[in-house]
């Protein structure tokens, strides 16, 4: 039985394995992937970032084409972050009413309102580069009734920095030999890289509440 962490660190050996089996309908798996792990929240943990850039790689080689991937996987990530968005909007109110349920009362649907109507258009953006938060970041902003409008246009600009940089990334340099030869270390790197934008913006916007890093640590 592949375990999760197996899947994500040899990702390179297995998506290759299906493209090889089944060309045509590795289409559909991506799509899949992609939408459930930007569109349904209860499971943040699929892949993403290896997965497209393993995909390009792939592309590459002439398995796929890579610009009919790049469009697929650019639709499934805009389609999940929309569905996403619409379940935090209608359902999340609902499921969030009871005061009892730790982040699910009324004082944190308010507060995650303040947060987007302050931080909402960079976070949507901020958020594709960054593994679980990415699958959360519609979600919440759905509930905080972020205006949709200013949502759609940064979650179809967001999804579009985040499909190009890592398909053509993986396309361009996924098959030089140092990378191929080291790919579970340089998925790792890729992981670490995604979370470096969120981790810097939270300490950014900690420091200007609080002034100095020491403060921040003595919080």
């Amino acid at each position: 039985m592949i375990s999760f962490v197996d899947f994500i660190l040899h990702i390179d050996y297995y998506l290759d394995a299906i493209v090889s089996a089944y060309p045509n309908l590795a289409y559909l798996f991506l799509f899949f992937i992609i939408f459930l792990e930007t569109g349904v929240v209860v499971i943040p943990f699929l892949p993403g970032d290896s997965l497209l850039f393993v995909a390009g790689a792939i592309a590459a080689l002439g398995s796929i084409n890579v610009f009919v991937l790049f469009g697929l996987l650019l639709m499934a990530a805009i389609i999940g972050d929309a569905v996403n968005y619409q379940i935090g909007r209608y359902v999340g109110p609902r499921v969030f009413r009871s005061e009892k349920l730790w982040l699910l009362n009324k004082n944190h649907l308010l507060k995650a309102q303040e947060f987007y109507e302050k931080h909402g258009k960079k976070t949507i953006v901020l958020a594709r580069f960054v593994p679980i938060v990415r699958t959360f970041a519609p979600f919440v902003a759905g509930i905080g009734r972020m205006n949709y409008k200013e949502f759609a246009f940064y979650n179809i600009f967001g999804a579009f920095l985040w499909c190009f940089l890592f398909i053509f990334g993986g396309f361009f340099f996924g098959n030089i030999p140092f990378v191929k030869e080291n790919f579970s270390i340089f998925i790792l790197v890729i992981i670490i890289v995604s979370i470096l934008p969120m981790f810097l913006e939270v300490v950014k916007s900690a420091m200007g509440r609080k002034g100095t890093l020491y403060n921040i640590l003595k919080v």
